[in-house]
């Protein structure tokens, strides 16, 4: 399917693992140089973006909810989640949950409880 179909811009330079999951048609956008780990679940209204050369990367098992923006090289950590409605702008540690605007790490109860169905 097109990105005018899906509403989904996801780069062929994108770096994806396996396993990578995306729920709802978009819009959704990821900027080219990201590059995203192993059962990475991305919701809708989603945007990974970089107005530079530094470029946000995505541990495994990390879930990212609706309405989220990922900003510049942030480092999303294994197993975090990140809340609807995130504005990511700083890294966020392995295990983490976050959320607001600007996203801030709420605690670290049951890391990536999201991500069903893994690639092993």
């Amino acid at each position: 399917m097109s990105q005018l179909r899906t509403g989904i811009q996801l780069g062929l330079d994108t770096k994806i693992g396996y396993g990578f999951y995306i729920g709802h048609s978009g819009p959704i956008v990821v900027n080219p140089g990201t590059t995203i780990g192993n059962n990475v679940n991305i919701s809708q209204f989603t945007t990974i973006g970089s107005n530079s050369n530094r470029f946000a990367k995505i541990g495994n098992n990390v879930y990212i909810g609706p309405g989220v923006s990922v900003v510049e090289g942030v480092l999303i950590g294994d197993n975090a989640t990140i809340g609807a409605g995130s504005v990511v702008t700083k890294d966020i540690p392995a295990n983490a949950t976050a959320a607001g605007n600007y996203a801030k790490v709420l605690n670290y109860n049951q890391p990536g409880r999201y991500i069903n169905n893994k690639w092993l």
